[in-house]
C-alpha cells in the first residue's frame, strides 16, 4: 500500500515537473481563486442552513405548545379524540413528519404515522419513547433539537404534556425543514459547483490558448538557447509570430547569426595561435610534454619524441604512464597524480637515467597548469632537458678533481717526506743521499708546477682573452721544441725527426700558444712511443706536392681529401703534423681525446698525466680560427694535424674576421674570440 502511495506521489512530481513557472503560477492563482469563491459560496450556504435551523426551531417550539396546549387535556378523557384531532392535524399540513404521544412512563400510546395497535402487533413489545438526557420533565419549555435521517433533516421537538398541573407524558413532534430554504440552499450549492467548474474550465481552456499561442515558441526559443549554449550557432526559429514574441523571434536569429560569423572568426585566430604555439614548442630544444589531469597528452614536441622514442607513432590522447620506460615511470607516477589531485602545487624535479631508446641522462620539470583563478588544476606540463653532456662534464670534473688530488697528494707527500728526513736525520745522512733527496723533492715540485700550470693555460685559454696574432715563422718553435725534448728522446731511444719544408711562408699565429701546442703534442708522442719508435714534427704548404710527400712518409697521414689549397676565404694553409710510432690511440677514445681531464692512461694503466695537454691543445688551435685532427691505429702509431692559414700583409686577426662575417661562416671561432665548449672534428683512417 505504501509503495503503491509513493508511487503515485513520484508519478504526480514528475508530471507536475514538466510544467513551466507560468502554468505552476496560473494554476496556482486559479486553485486559490476557486477556493476563495467556493469558500465564500459555502459561507453562504451555511449561513442559509444555520438561519433556517433557527426558523425551524422556532417553528417547531410553537407548534409543539400550540399542540401540547390542545391535546393535553384529551389524554386522560378522550383519548379517541386525541387521535382524530391528531390525524386531522397530520392530514392538514406537510410539515408534520411525525407525531408521538408518550404516557409519563415513557410508553408510547399513540403515534402517527404509526399506531398503538400496529406497533404492539407488529412487534409484540411496547415501545417506549427514548428522551434526550437533558430533557426536563419539571419544565413546560419544550425541548428542540435537528438530526439527519435518510430522508433528510428533522427537527425533533419534545413537549410535555402537563393537564392540571400534573404531568401527563411527552409529545413528540418531528417537523420538515422549510422547502424554500431548502431549494435555496440547493441552488446555492450548484451555483458553487458550477462556478469552480467554470473557473478550471477557464484556465485548462487558457492553458490549451497559451500553449498553442505563447508557450510553444517559449519552448522552441528554449531549445535553440540550449542549442546554442552547447556551441551549434546555426540554430534558428522559424515560427510565424507578430507582436512582441514574434520581434523576440527575430532578435534570436540575428543573435544566432552574429555569434555564427564571430565563431568562425574566432576558429580562424584559435587555428593561428594554435599553429603558433605548436611551432614554438616544436621549436625548442628541451622536450616538452602537456597533459590533462586524466594524464593523458595534450601535445608533445619532436624533442621529447626523440629521447623517449616516440617517432612515428601517435601518442595525443594516450595515457602516458603507458608509454614512459620504466626508470622514468617509476620515479615520477606518484608525482604526477599527486599534483593532479591539487596536493602538490610547486611541482617537481627529477634525474632521470635512460639506457633505452638511446642512452641519455635527463631532468624533467613537472609543472601545475591552474585556470585563470589560480585555484583549479586544469593541466600538467613536462619539460624534459637532455643533460648527458653536463651529467658527462660533471663527471669528467670529478676524475679530474680525483686525479688532481692524487697527483697533488703523492707529490707533496714525497716532498715532505724526503725534507723531513733532511731536517730530521741530515747530518747522519751523506752527501750524495742529501742530494738525491733534493733532487726528488725538485722533481715533485716541478711536477706540481706543470700541474698548476696546465690548469691555469686551460682556463685561461677558455676565458674571453683577447690576443694578438702575427706572423710566425713556424721553424723557430718547431726548432725550439726539438731542443727541449732532444735529450729526453736520447735516453729512451727514440728518434726526433724534422721536416720542414723550403721557403715556408710565416703563419698567421701566436708564437707562444704555437709553442705551447707543439710541446705538447711532441711530449705527448714521446711518452707513449716505445724505446726504438719515431717522432717526428712536419710542416709544409698545402699545394699538389704534398700528397707525394705523405706517399713516402712512414707515418699515418692524413687523408688526401683533407689537402684543400685555398679556404672559401682565399686563404692558402700550412699544414703540421706530429707524428709518432707509438701505442695508438684506440677508436673509442679518439671521439674523446680533446675533451677535458681524459686520459688516455686511465685505460693505459702506465704513464702520468693530467687529461689537460690536448683539450690545450684543441683550445689553442680554435683560437687561431682552425681545428686538430688525428689519425690513429693501435699498434701502428698516431698523427695529429692542423692547419694554419699563411700570413698575408693587410689580412690580420680583425680582417680574417671580417671576411668569416662576411661569408656568414660561423663554425669556426674568431681570432678574438673563445668557445667554452669547442666541438672536435675527428678524422678517422
Amino acid at each position: 500500500m505504501f509503495a503503491f502511495l509513493r508511487q503515485i506521489r513520484a508519478t504526480v512530481a514528475s508530471w507536475w515537473s514538466e510544467f513551466t513557472l507560468q502554468t505552476k503560477l496560473m494554476a496556482a492563482a486559479t486553485l486559490v481563486v476557486s477556493l476563495i469563491m467556493s469558500g465564500l459560496t459555502f459561507w453562504a450556504v451555511n449561513t442559509i442552513q444555520e438561519d433556517a435551523r433557527l426558523g425551524d426551531t422556532r417553528f417547531g417550539r410553537d407548534l409543539g405548545l400550540l399542540l401540547a396546549a390542545n391535546v393535553a387535556p384529551l389524554i386522560d378523557e378522550n383519548r379517541t379524540e386525541l387521535a382524530r384531532f391528531s390525524h386531522r392535524f397530520y392530514s392538514s399540513t406537510s410539515s408534520i413528519r411525525y407525531m408521538l404521544y408518550a404516557d409519563a412512563e415513557g410508553n408510547i400510546f399513540f403515534g402517527i404515522p404509526f399506531s398503538e395497535s400496529e406497533v404492539q402487533n407488529s412487534l409484540t413489545i411496547r415501545r417506549k419513547i427514548h428522551l434526550p438526557d437533558n430533557y426536563a420533565e419539571d419544565t413546560e419549555a419544550p425541548m428542540v433539537r435537528q438530526h439527519m435521517t435518510p430522508d433528510g433533516e428533522v427537527t425533533d421537538v419534545f413537549v410535555p404534556l402537563i393537564n392540571g398541573g400534573v404531568y401527563k407524558g411527552v409529545l413528540a413532534i418531528g417537523t420538515n425543514p422549510n422547502p424554500t430554504v431548502v431549494t435555496s440552499s440547493h441552488l446555492t450549492r450548484d451555483v458553487t459547483i458550477a462556478v469552480f467548474v467554470s473557473i478550471w474550465v477557464m484556465v485548462i481552456l487558457g492553458a490549451v490558448f497559451n500553449a498553442l499561442t505563447i508557450t510553444k515558441p517559449i519552448k522552441e526559443l528554449l531549445v535553440g538557447v540550449k542549442n546554442i549554449s552547447s556551441g551549434n550557432f546555426k540554430q534558428r526559429v522559424d515560427l510565424p509570430l507578430g507582436g512582441e514574441l514574434g520581434e523576440l523571434i527575430g532578435s534570436f536569429n540575428e543573435m544566432a547569426e552574429k555569434l555564427e560569423r564571430y565563431e568562425e572568426q574566432n576558429i580562424e585566430e584559435l587555428t593561428a595561435e594554435k599553429a603558433k604555439l605548436e611551432t614554438l614548442v616544436s621549436t625548442i630544444a628541451d622536450g616538452a610534454v602537456l597533459l590533462d589531469i586524466e594524464m593523458q597528452i595534450v601535445l608533445v614536441n619532436p624533442t621529447a619524441r626523440r629521447l623517449f622514442g616516440w617517432e612515428g607513432e601517435t601518442v595525443e590522447g594516450v595515457n602516458l604512464l603507458r608509454l614512459l620506460p620504466s626508470p622514468v615511470q617509476a620515479e615520477i607516477t606518484r608525482p604526477l597524480y599527486q599534483i593532479a589531485k591539487g596536493e602538490l602545487r610547486e611541482g617537481a624535479e627529477f634525474r632521470i637515467t635512460l639506457k633505452e631508446p638511446l642512452d641519455r641522462t635527463v631532468r624533467i620539470l613537472l609543472t601545475t597548469v591552474l585556470d585563470v583563478s589560480r585555484e583549479n588544476v586544469k593541466g600538467i606540463a613536462m619539460t624534459v632537458q637532455d643533460i648527458t653532456r653536463e651529467a658527462e662534464l660533471n663527471e669528467a670534473k670529478s676524475q679530474f678533481i680525483s686525479n688532481v688530488s692524487h697527483e697533488l697528494r703523492t707529490p707533496l707527500f714525497n716532498i715532505k717526506s724526503f725534507i723531513e728526513t733532511l731536517h730530521e736525520y741530515g747530518e747522519e745522512l751523506s752527501l750524495d743521499e742529501q742530494r738525491e733527496f733534493l733532487e726528488t723533492a725538485n722533481r715533485e715540485t716541478d711536477r706540481l708546477t706543470r700541474l698548476v700550470n696546465d690548469v691555469l693555460d686551460l682556463s685561461k685559454l677558455e676565458s674571453f682573452k683577447l690576443y694578438n696574432f702575427e706572423a710566425v715563422d713556424l721553424a723557430q718553435p718547431i726548432e725550439q721544441t726539438l731542443r727541449t725534448y732532444r735529450l729526453n728522446a736520447r735516453d729512451k731511444g727514440i728518434e726526433l725527426i724534422q721536416e720542414i719544408e723550403p721557403n715556408l711562408p710565416p703563419v698567421l699565429g701566436h708564437y707562444d700558444l704555437l709553442l705551447q701546442v707543439f710541446t705538447n703534442l711532441v711530449g705527448n708522442a714521446l711518452k707513449f712511443t716505445e724505446t726504438g719508435g719515431k717522432v717526428a714534427l712536419r710542416a709544409y704548404l698545402l699545394d699538389s706536392a704534398v700528397q707525394h710527400h705523405q706517399a713516402k712518409s712512414p707515418f699515418l697521414c692524413p687523408p688526401p681529401e683533407s689537402c684543400v689549397t685555398e679556404d672559401a676565404l682565399g686563404f692558402r694553409h700550412v699544414r703540421i703534423e706530429v707524428a709518432d710510432t707509438g701505442i695508438g690511440i684506440d677508436t673509442d677514445d679518439q671521439y674523446a681525446i680533446f675533451d677535458r681531464f681524459f686520459r688516455v692512461e686511465n685505460r693505459v694503466h702506465t704513464l702520468e698525466g693530467t687529461g689537460l695537454g690536448l683539450s690545450i691543445v684543441r683550445n689553442i688551435i680554435e683560437k687561431h680560427s682552425s681545428r686538430a685532427h688525428l689519425v690513429s691505429e693501435p699498434g701502428v702509431g698516431t698523427t695529429f694535424w692542423f692547419d694554419l692559414r699563411v700570413f698575408q700583409e693587410g689580412a690580420s686577426a680583425d680582417e680574417v674576421a671580417r671576411r668569416l662575417q662576411q661569408q656568414g661562416d660561423h663554425s669556426l671561432a674568431s681570432t678574438s674570440e673563445a668557445t667554452t665548449e669547442p666541438q672536435t672534428s675527428l678524422v678517422s683512417t
